[in-house]
């Protein structure tokens, strides 16, 4: 009935099934004998209320199997959670796994970034969860595993993919406006297709998008969750567009003021690395936070390059 695609995934189900057979189960007996106690003991057939005397055998019996079937539920219920709980084994992968408003980033031993998940089948993995603004929380369905990441404290997942290919990865804490933007996934390769990818690090940037022009820039946005805030084409989302904002002069307000600045690389390069310096008129300021750990003059330079072919 269901995919077992992590290590997880059948101590989770079992618990399932259990719990859903048993609640159908008595949806069904509790319906029946409704149904034929609305029969029996109507007005018609009894028109004289009846004593009924209690039964001390009944009592216990309605007590006692409630108790054994919740114990039973809690048995398979913990069987099923307690080994996500457990340390990760020490020959585990350490993966960082970093949340923000509103996407993913992974990054690897070697210092590869993706903003989806790539991992080898059988190989355990260990999510070190991080979020860099509010309350989020990692969701893989196809693993049946689950973690809440919470702001100033490093949360911990860890699971052994089971079977090869791409499962979907969400953030189930609604974080924001774009909540329903960060939709990542999970790629779950070969160990030779794995190790062929983890390897390539001569083009980490452009993996993604080729070699046209600004698509180092490009890949860089994408990494960092940019453009679930900034549209490519003029619409407006939670700030502003990246088309033809080069060289464009914007109405902002700065300490206080509104002035007059004109978009250029410093401007690009202050935006990222304090954005609620200058807040562009109709947007809200604490929207953004800093990228100065996360994007390199480097990058900013690859992002400038991409933002000028989108005149």
């Amino acid at each position: 009935m269901f995919s077992n695609a992590s290590n997880f995934a059948e101590g989770v189900d079992t618990a399932f099934l259990l719990i859903l057979g048993i609640s159908i189960f008595f949806l069904i007996a509790l319906t029946v004998v409704m149904i034929v106690f609305i029969f029996r003991y109507n007005r018609k057939r009894n028109p004289v209320a009846t004593q009924i005397d209690g039964s001390t055998t009944l009592e216990i019996v309605w007590t006692v199997i409630p108790i054994l079937l919740v114990l039973i539920m809690f048995y398979y219920g913990w069987k099923g959670y307690h080994p996500m709980k457990e340390r990760a084994p020490k020959n585990s992968m350490h993966i960082k796994s970093t949340a923000r408003m509103w996407s993913w980033s992974f990054e690897y031993p070697n210092g590869k970034v993706t903003d989806s998940l790539y991992i080898p089948i059988g190989k355990p993995v260990r999510l070190e969860l991080i979020s860099q603004d509010v309350i989020h929380s990692l969701y893989i369905p196809s693993f049946r595993v689950k973690q809440d990441v919470v702001p100033g404290k490093e949360e911990i997942m860890w699971f052994i993919p089971e079977k090869e290919g791409r499962y979907d990865l969400f953030c189930t804490e609604y974080c924001g406006l774009q909540h329903s933007y960060m939709i990542s996934a999970v790629h779950v390769l070969s160990d030779s297709a794995y190790n062929k990818w983890y390897a390539d690090t001569s083009k980490v940037a452009v993996a993604a998008v080729g070699d046209a022009p600004g698509a180092k820039g490009l890949a860089v946005l994408k990494k960092n969750g940019c453009l679930a805030c900034h549209s490519l084409d003029g619409s407006k989302l939670v700030g502003p567009s990246y088309k033809g904002i080069i060289g464009k002069t914007e109405a902002v307000e700065t300490n206080g003021k509104e002035v007059q600045v004109k978009v250029d690389e410093a401007y690009i390069k202050r935006a990222i690395y304090d954005p609620n310096a200058d807040i562009v008129k109709g947007y809200n300021k604490g929207m953004m936070l800093s990228y100065k750990e996360s994007i390199t003059e480097e990058e900013i330079k690859d992002i400038i390059e991409y933002l000028q072919t989108l005149k």
